[in-house]
């Protein structure tokens, strides 16, 4: 559902708002954007107050080389959210964050501003011929900035903007530090972790041992904020002035106080939904 209508309308759209954005500290201005701001907008251009979390947005790991305003005939494609299964590492040649630490749904929406806070916006995905049964469908499209070598020493030697020679300490550190006495389990949090690392990996820790080895490039990809327009119960879109403007209604991604800090996964799609059947009816009923 995308739309923005006036007299009687129900808007529903992602809660993109570039200039919002950029009040952060964080250097948004340099992510890929996988919405737009029109609804948002054209709503407060006629008093909409907004509401929520504006430092915060839904920011994933997205293709390093993705079209600045994402691809229709891709989708959310460019998306990459299989690092459980592997390790990050990024331009200095270091892991910084734990990749274990929950499942994807937890993760993936607040991993994408740790990757904007690294040198130069982006990090390598690397993973082993162990778990390349486990990548997502996103990792098996054309459109991919991807490594492939039979050795670590060939891998890190390809990794653009890395330093190769900390990388290659780094996933050998790392696979030291791999507790193999613990089963690996994708189906839950196995508890295989590292031992006396910095950057811990909580779970589905896995050694980096088996060629052919992979890595992909990601930076940071917006698909809305977490800030967006404030709504009453009766998804009535509220005025600065406080008070319901007459036959503007709001719901999914447009909507702000929703979200704080992370998201999890699926919960915009039950927040539209619900909203959007309250939208959709008290505007039918206001033009009936």
């Amino acid at each position: 559902m995308h739309g923005c209508f006036h007299d009687n309308i129900a808007a529903v759209k992602a809660g993109i708002n570039a200039n919002r954005v950029q009040e952060s500290t964080q250097p948004w201005d340099v992510v890929v954007v996988d919405a737009g701001n029109a609804a948002f907008c054209a709503a407060l251009d006629i008093g909409a107050a907004p509401v929520g979390n504006w430092s915060g947005c839904h920011a994933v790991a997205w293709e390093r080389n993705a079209p600045e305003f994402g691809d229709l005939a891709v989708g959310d494609q460019f998306q990459k959210h299989s690092y459980p299964w592997g390790i990050y590492i990024n331009a200095e040649g270091r892991r910084f964050l734990d990749e274990g630490a929950d499942f994807r749904n937890y993760t993936y929406a607040k991993y994408g501003r740790v990757i904007l806070a690294q040198s130069g916006q982006f990090a390598w995905q690397v993973f082993d011929a162990k778990v390349k049964a486990q990548l997502r469908d996103e990792y098996r499209i054309k459109q991919v900035t991807r490594v492939v070598a039979n050795s670590l020493e060939e891998l890190v030697g390809k990794l653009e903007d890395v330093d190769a020679t900390q990388a290659l300490r780094e996933i050998e550190t790392y696979n030291r530090a791999v507790r193999a006495d613990i089963a690996f389990d994708p189906n839950v949090k196995d508890g295989r972790c590292t031992e006396g690392l910095a950057v811990p990996k909580s779970n589905w820790a896995n050694t980096l041992d088996t060629p052919p080895f992979e890595a992909y490039a990601v930076t940071c990809g917006i698909t809305f904020t977490f800030g967006g327009l404030r709504i009453n119960t009766d998804a009535q879109v509220i005025s600065a002035d406080g008070e319901p403007i007459p036959g503007l209604y709001a719901a999914g991604e447009l909507v702000g106080g929703i979200f704080y800090f992370n998201y999890p996964g699926g919960t915009g799609l039950t927040n539209g939904s619900v909203f959007g059947r309250i939208a959709g009816a008290n505007a039918a009923r206001r033009a009936a």
